[in-house]
């Protein structure tokens, strides 16, 4: 099994997951087993194709795997209500930001929010705070369309910390943007992880993002590799 560092416990953990689509008959992951530490950043690197974002999205409760489980603070996310656990425990950040177009930034970040039992002035606030947080205190009423893409990928960085969530899944939160910007945004999610005491797992082509992370997994045609 990939496994954390020594000392730490297990956010996640997955045993054995496959996953295949029955179209086109494609065996995106084949056996894969890993366990992701409580307050640990991990970057999954691989080629094109080799299951990196199937993987993410079974870890993220956005799609089940054919055999295998995946386990959330040991309890199997198959007894989980799966809305709720992305709702309350999961962010997500990915490479086209999805943003909703008619709504500002501060608006935009309110979003997951309404699927909370805060009330209007509570969910107001803590979206301004978490724009101030990303830096863009001075673009919060600015819709998308007026947002650098850096920006928007840091509109979308403070939407997934909304609902206050222990795990934030990155799917190539870098994959649009120049090498400048994409330091920004790293250490932007290096600085908000380790504050809000997060566990990060991101997806990347780029070695330089890996390379910040505590720890690299490599996969190929559906598998792990290793550290």
């Amino acid at each position: 099994m990939n496994e954390p560092a020594v000392g730490l416990a297990p956010l996640l953990r997955a045993e054995r997951l496959a996953k295949i689509y029955p179209d086109g008959n494609v065996q995106a992951l084949r056996g894969v087993s890993l366990e992701v530490a409580e307050r640990e950043s991990v970057a999954i690197v691989g080629p094109s194709g080799c299951g990196k974002s199937t993987l993410l999205h079974i870890l993220g409760g956005l799609d089940r795997p054919t055999e295998g489980e995946v386990y959330f603070r040991d309890e199997p996310l198959s007894r989980i209500d799966r809305d709720l656990y992305r709702a309350r425990q999961v962010g997500f950040v990915f490479q086209s930001f999805h943003l909703l177009p008619t709504l500002s930034a501060v608006e935009n970040v309110q979003v997951p929010m309404f699927e909370s039992s805060w009330g209007h002035r509570a969910r107001a606030q803590r979206a301004s705070r978490l724009i101030d947080e990303v830096g863009l205190s001075h673009r919060r009423d600015h819709l998308p369309t007026r947002l650098s893409v850096g920006e928007r990928q840091r509109v979308a960085i403070a939407r997934a910390l909304a609902n206050d969530p222990c795990l934030l899944l990155a799917d190539e939160p870098t994959g649009n943007l120049d090498s400048v910007t994409q330091g920004e945004i790293m250490a932007l999610l290096d600085d908000l992880s380790r504050r809000n005491g997060l566990t990060l797992v991101l997806i990347t082509h780029s070695q330089e993002v890996a390379a910040a992370a505590d720890r690299v997994i490599r996969m190929r045609d559906g598998r792990i590799l290793g550290d």
